[in-house]
Order: structure tokens, then C-alpha cells, then sequence
């Protein structure tokens, strides 16, 4: 009645579907193994992502001041080749002689020095830190008056 198996290697039915169970397992196995890789990738490469995103602080520079410093503006318009180089030295050079052969110079060369720099450097102003230093003194004193009419009360 039943039907013989035509399988020449002996298994059964059941022993196949085993087979067939397992290769699948070892399939899920290997699937959950390597989403685990790629999900462990993918947070590092976010928190990475993150951390450069905490030292990124261009979104600030919207609010700068646009400035232009004086040296690049002047670098962009002097560019040193050989040519310019020289007639740069013959300047320098008829300057320093200039300055040697003056007479402040030969008669006190470091008296001279500090003097032009007094006549060129700006003046550093300190007064405004004082105010600042008294204007906390008089609101420590006014809160101490507050806190003694409240006691008072």
C-alpha cells in the first residue's frame, strides 16, 4: 500500500526534513551574525559622527563679524618673486642706513629704539577694569542693605 522509497540512500522522511531544518538554522545563524557586524558598525560610525559633530562649530561662524586682517590683504597683492625680492632688500637696506646714521641713533641706539616704539605701538587703556571691579562692590553692598531690611521686617 505504502509507496517504497525511490531514494537510493536510505533516509527517511523525516530524517530529511531535519536535514533541511538545520541548513536553515545554520542560514539564520549566519544572517543574525552578520546584522550584528553591520549594526555594531553602524553605532560606531554614529557616535563617531556624533563626537565631530560636538567640535563642529561652524554653524557660529554666522554670527562673527566678517574681518579682513591687513596681512592677508597685503599678501595677496605682494607676491615675493626674485625681482621684488631685490628691489625689497635695496629699500631695507637704504632704511637701516638711515637709521644708523642718524644722529639719536649713534648717540643712544637703545634710548631710540624704545622711543619709537612708544611713538608706534597703541596705548593699552586700564581704566575700564577698575569700573568693572567697583560697580561688584556696589551691588554686594546693596544686596547686603536688601538682606538686612528684610531681617529687620
Amino acid at each position: 500500500m505504502g509507496k517504497i522509497s525511490s531514494r537510493s540512500d536510505g533516509q527517511t522522511h523525516a530524517d530529511r526534513k531535519f536535514e533541511k531544518k538545520m541548513q536553515f538554522y545554520e542560514l539564520v545563524r549566519g544572517a543574525v551574525a552578520r546584522k550584528a557586524i553591520t549594526k555594531e558598525k553602524q553605532q560606531r560610525k554614529r557616535s563617531r559622527q556624533k563626537r565631530l559633530k560636538a567640535y563642529d562649530l561652524s554653524s557660529l561662524s554666522e554670527y562673527l563679524p566678517e574681518l579682513k586682517s591687513p596681512l592677508e590683504s597685503g599678501r595677496a597683492e605682494f607676491k615675493l618673486n626674485s625681482k621684488s625680492r631685490n628691489k625689497l632688500v635695496l629699500k631695507e637696506g637704504n632704511q637701516l642706513k638711515t637709521v644708523i646714521n642718524h644722529p639719536v641713533f649713534q648717540s643712544d641706539p637703545l634710548g631710540a629704539i624704545y622711543q619709537h616704539l612708544q611713538n608706534t605701538q597703541p596705548a593699552t587703556d586700564e581704566k575700564p577694569k577698575r569700573k568693572a571691579s567697583k560697580i561688584r562692590k556696589d551691588k554686594t553692598k546693596k544686596k547686603k542693605s536688601k538682606a538686612v531690611q528684610s531681617m529687620e521686617i
